[in-house]
Parts: structure tokens; sequence; C-alpha cells
């Protein structure tokens, strides 16, 4: 396997890459002020919001949160991995990547993806020629499936049999073990493995890059589960991942809608009929991860769930999650289907036109939540207007500032007969015209250890802009030790940026949180930084002096006392206490 690619190499690429011109080869960026500027790439948006600094060669979107380095922004906006972005970044400076000899950056999954592809072919392979074929074949040509759809979709058989898949030869004792982290084996107990998948339809999950990342197996015969999904691996988060998404932006890149089903075959079959903008969760109900992911391709979701009471329950399950994600621009709808039908039966009875309307027709979020909410209460009496507005706020506080949410409280307003008080619409975190000044109070509110963090990595030059103390580097406090390792990268290597120091700690549990820190700090004007960063150091000074001189004090009234070079301490500590506690003043004795 690759070594490690060694860090100096990765300061001298973010030192090459100007986060700049990448981010504007692929956002249209303007100047503003120091910085550049656009919609975010990340969610949609009206006014922009996304922030790149060419100073700390770091972004930043006030919008939605994204932020990082070129690496980060490229593999979030190409859906690449680490390595496969520094490689593309090295490609476009003319750099080749070192590799570390012996050392590695952790457990490298790329080869996975092989393992997946191969065993997808595998398994299309079988379904056009395994003896037992026929009747996967004939399950497909029930659901009304044709050839090219099933290609499309990469469908395949998982014949019977508990090592089909294991036994082929060309594995090798490397390829078994491939096949076991990719989630194709299952291991009840030590020393014994079987393919997990057996005597099913099998449908490949591909990543938006059109990577397979695991599979559902639908059972033919009889047993259970029926329906079965990949475990959760190395590449497959099935809270993360949905059916058909691949598929639908290959089909049509502008489509404006996704429809969100419940399985994959409701996916393959609205396919079937002309309707490509179908995808599926895979088997956990809608999550943030999903809203994100969908709404950085579409403006609009459309939820599709049974009439009855659990699909009305999961329905609203599913708004409560997107609440947050409804962002001036976005669109929810909720589509009910008639009890005992599936989108797939449902098509066939009405047609793909009829059911198109459905789709277009499906009620809103806004109405869903009204309804939803004005059947807990008695609208006629004061009392229930006032419990409506009681269970609605909550909710709507949970929506981004803007347009919507403003609409959204006049709706309730309407509701509820009387003006609602301005406290309680203006719930939600604030605008962007406060962005600095919520900054600039996030500082001032920082323990100390955590504003000299946040004032160095947002200004890596203020580690030799001055004579630093150092009398707090034993202090026992959360974040010290960052502060200090912070401090000895920074002057041995002048040069480093934002950037290159949150790329340094990207693989540690700290890495987030300088993330964070630098994030915050963007929007802050650099004036009096400095001086706040040198007096934060002080204040740590001081608060380990007075740590030492409180536990000298302590041992001096202890049996057994201090030696002399411990009296002459705590007199250098009473004396330094005595003239900043009292100017002038002087101790002559202890």
């Amino acid at each position: 396997m690759a070594g490690k690619i060694p860090s100096p190499f990765i300061d001298e690429l973010l030192n090459r890459v100007d986060i700049v011109n990448l981010i504007d080869s692929r956002v249209s960026l303007k100047k503003a002020g120091k910085d550049y500027q656009a919609c975010c790439p990340f969610h949609d948006e009206k006014t922009p919001s996304f922030t790149v600094s060419r100073e700390k060669q770091f972004y930043h979107c006030f919008g939605c949160g994204a932020h990082g380095t070129a690496i980060g922004f490229l593999m979030d906006y190409d859906n690449l991995g680490f390595v496969e972005t520094v490689e593309e970044l090295a490609a476009r400076e003319g750099m080749e990547v070192p590799r570390e000899e012996g050392g590695r950056s952790g457990p490298d999954y790329r080869p996975l993806y092989d393992t997946l592809a191969e065993a997808a072919r595998y398994y299309q392979q079988q379904l056009r020629h395994h003896l037992q074929a026929p009747k996967a074949v004939d399950y497909l040509r029930q659901r009304g499936l044709s050839g090219q759809i099933a290609a499309d979709f990469g469908i395949g058989f998982a014949p019977p049999g508990w090592t089909n898949l294991l036994d082929r030869p060309e594995w090798g004792q490397d390829g078994v073990e491939k096949l076991r982290l990719s989630g194709m084996l299952a291991e009840p107990e030590e020393g014994k493995r079987y393919d997990r998948f057996r005597d099913r339809i099998m449908f490949p999950i591909r990543n938006p890059r059109g990577q397979v990342i695991g599979f559902g197996g639908r059972l033919l015969g009889d047993g259970v589960p029926k329906y079965m999904n990949s475990p959760e691996t190395p590449l497959f988060h099935k809270g993360q991942e949905l059916y058909g998404l691949h598929e639908a932006l290959s089909f049509d890149r502008k489509t404006e809608r996704l429809l969100v089903v419940e399985g994959y075959m409701d996916v393959v079959a609205l396919a079937q009929f002309g309707i490509r903008n179908a995808v599926a969760t895979l088997g956990t109900a809608t999550t943030k991860h999903h809203l994100v992911r969908i709404f950085r391709v579409v403006p609009e979701v459309v939820f599709c769930f049974d009439g009855d009471r659990a699909g009305r329950d999961a329905a609203w399950k599913a708004l409560e999650i997107t609440l947050p994600e409804m962002r001036d621009g976005r669109e929810a709808r909720f589509l009910f289907l008639p009890e005992g039908e599936d989108p797939d039966t449902l098509i066939r009875k009405l047609g793909p036109e009829a059911f198109k309307r459905l789709i277009d027709e499906a009620p809103p979020l806004s109405t869903l939540l009204f309804d939803k909410l004005i059947e807990r209460v008695d609208m006629a009496s004061l009392a229930g207007r006032a419990r409506l507005s009681e269970l609605a706020t909550p909710l709507l506080a949970l929506l981004p500032p803007g347009v919507f949410r403003r609409m959204m409280f006049k709706k309730l307003e309407e509701l509820v007969g009387v003006e609602l008080p301005q406290s309680a619409i203006n719930t939600a975190a604030g605008a962007r015209s406060r962005r600095t000044t919520r900054a600039g109070m996030f500082l001032g509110t920082m323990p100390p250890v955590r504003r000299a963090i946040a004032l160095l990595v947002s200004n890596p030059g203020f580690a030799n802009a001055a004579p630093i103390p150092g009398g707090w580097k034993n202090l026992s406090l959360p974040g010290i030790t960052v502060l200090r390792e912070l401090l000895e990268i920074l002057r041995s290597e002048p040069n480093l940026t934002t950037g290159a120091i949150l790329e340094r700690w990207r693989e540690r549990k700290e890495g987030k949180y300088l993330n964070q820190l630098a994030a915050k700090m963007l929007p802050l004007q650099e004036e009096g930084q400095l001086r706040e960063f040198q007096d934060t150091l002080k204040s740590l000074e001081r608060q380990a002096l007075m740590m030492e001189w409180d536990a000298l004090v302590a041992k001096a009234a202890a049996v057994g006392g201090l030696d002399p070079e411990e009296k002459q301490r705590l007199l250098q500590l009473s004396e330094e206490k005595a003239k900043r506690d009292n100017p002038g003043s002087s101790v002559d004795k202890i």
C-alpha cells in the first residue's frame, strides 16, 4: 500500500494553490473588501454568504456553516477523497505526490471500490447466465422492468448458495479481506465466512460519483428479511446515502426536483415509467445528511409517504428534520398515497402523467405543518388559537432567517388573529448584519486558552510578531497542549497559513475544533487582535503564577514547610502579586 503523504508536501501544495483561483474555477467569486464572496455552492441562497479569504487560504459560509481549506473545498464540491484531492491539486501545479516509507495516514479504503465494482459485475453476469437466473428475470418482468432500465441501474442476481462470490478464484487472500471490509461477507463466528447476499435480486448502491459503495438485495424465495442492505462499512453509511441519486443526476443534471420514496424497487419502477428523479432512503428515516445532500443538487424535494397513520407520523418526522434546511428558494412537499398503494402500483393504475400531476399538486410543508397542528386544537376558542401559537412558534423558530420564515410567522398571525411579539419572530440566531458583532462577543466570552488558540489559528504570524510570555505553558487546562504545539510549529515554520495549519490537524480529533474557531474568526476586523492575543497569554501567565503561589502557601502551612529555595520563590511571587494588586507596595518578609 502507498505510504503517508508527508506534511511538508501538503504545506507546499497549499502555498502554491490559490484558494481564490481554485474556487473561482467552479463558483464565480466577486471581490468584497479584502476577501471574495459568492452564493454558496453547498446550499441555495440569493444573497452571497460564502466568503473566501486569500490571505488565510480558508473559506466559510455564514449561511450553512460550510468551511475549510482548498483541499476541503475540492473534497466536498467534487466528492473526492483526501488522497484523490491532493493528487488532483498536485497535478494542477505540476507536482508529484511523494510518499513516506512505512508510514500511513490511515487505512487506504480506495481498493474497496474496485472490489464492489467487481461484485456488481459478477451479479449482473449471474442475472444473464446462471441456471437459476430465469426466476429473477421473471420477477423483474412481472414488475414491468425493461432490460434497459435493469442495465441503467446495474441490477443483478446473487444465486442461491453460501459461497458463490467468496469462492471466485481471482479474489485471493487479499481480495477476500476486501470482501469482508466492504460488507459482502457474513461472519457469524470466528473462522466462518459466507456470502452475505444469497438468492436475491441485487441493486448496486452508488455514491454521487457513480462508484458502488454497497448493495440492496430483494429475497426471491421464502425467508426473512425480504429486503436487506449492506452493513455499515468504511464506504457505506446508510443514514447518509440515497439510492438512485447518481442515476437521477446522470439522466438529467438540470433536474429541479427529487422525489423521495421508500425503497429501491419504487425508484426503479418509477424510472420504467419515465419518472427518473426518484431516490430512496435505505431503511432509515430521512436524516439531516439526506436533506443536505438533496438541497445541494436541487431546490425542491417531494416526500412520498403512505396515507395511513404510520406514513403521516413518518412525514411529520421528515418535516421536523427539514425545517432547519428551508432557506429561501427551497421547497418541500409531501405526497400521501391512497391506502394500500405504493408508487409502483399507483403509477401502473393511474399512468405516468396522472402520477406526475399528483407530485405537482403535493401539499407544501407550510400546509402540512399548520394542518397538523390545527387538528390538535380548538380553533373556535381563544384558548385553542393561543395553543396553536404555543405549538407552532418553536417549530417556526427552527427555520433559517429569511423571507420564508417571515411569511410562516405571518401565516401564524393570520390563523391566531393577533400580531405576535417581535421577540418570538426573532428567536433564530442573528442575521448577517450582526455577524461581526456576534463573532466579537464569541471571542470575548471564550475561556482564555480557547481565545488564544482562535487568535493564533486565524493569525499565524502572531507566533513571531513579538516576545511571548511562556510561564503559562505548564498550566493544566484544556487546550494548553494544542496552544503550545501551535506556537512551536509556527515559530519554526513561519510561512504557514491558516489553511495549512488546519490541514496539519485534519486527521486529529482537534481538527474539527480548530476549523470551527477559524470560521468564527473570519468576519472579525484584525485591528487589535495582536494586543488581544498578547494580553490573553499574559493573563494565562498570571493565572499560572497564582496557582504556583497558592501551592507554595499551602505547603508553607503544612508540616515540614518550605525548603530555602521554595521560600525564595514564594517571596518572589508574593512581591509580584503585591505589585499587581497594589502598585508601589512591597513585601519585606514571608
